[in-house]
């Protein structure tokens, strides 16, 4: 019996110091899929803005953003975006998402920058992680709070629930969102 115990112990303490050194490689694989995730997504912005204006890069993202996010999906990871205040109702956060992205705001309304806002741990068998979206200059013609009448009327046909609006420069505007089963990939 005794032996028994110490081999659960001792088995149940590697699997404790396991998960830190799993979890951190997960946090870097996750960093490493969002650099190109954005700047595709920014490119595709700046793009459609220089060929027609803010009109033309709403219309792109509507259409471009969902197809962006499922091809830097890479198993066995999924990207996407969320925010509290989304655009798109298919970007709604879940409860964990949520929880989140309302402690972001809290840190960031205590003074931490955006930009070094992010969270990683288990859930339900997988592992999710999530890194803050700070406000930028080509995100406030669509997001800002001095938003073109015109441009609004193509929001509020192509957005009809859209709460993403009045963003300052640098605030939060939302979180990229990962997530992972743990192990493999084969969710086992």
């Amino acid at each position: 019996m005794r032996l028994l115990t110490t081999l659960t112990l001792t088995f149940a303490s590697g699997l404790a110091l396991a998960q830190p050194a799993q979890n951190a490689e997960y946090q870097a694989q996750a960093r490493a899929l969002i650099a190109p995730f954005a700047q595709e997504l920014l490119a595709t912005v700046k793009q459609a803005m220089a060929q027609g204006g803010p009109q033309n890069a709403v219309m792109a993202c509507q259409a471009l953003a969902p197809s962006i996010a499922e091809k830097h999906s890479r198993q066995p990871w999924t990207i996407g975006r969320t925010a509290l205040k989304v655009r798109n109702p298919n970007n709604r956060p879940d409860t964990w998402e949520r929880e989140v992205l309302e402690r972001f705001a809290r840190e960031a309304a205590a003074g931490k920058p955006v930009a070094g806002l992010s969270h990683g741990e288990v859930v339900d068998g997988e592992y999710r992680y999530m890194q803050a979206i700070a406000t930028g200059e080509p995100c406030l013609a669509c997001h800002g709070k001095n938003i073109d009448k015109d441009l609004l009327a193509l929001l509020d046909q192509r957005y009809p629930g859209d709460q993403a609006r009045g963003f300052a420069l640098g605030e939060l505007r939302g979180a990229f969102t990962l997530r992972r089963p743990l192990g493999d990939g084969s969710g086992e």
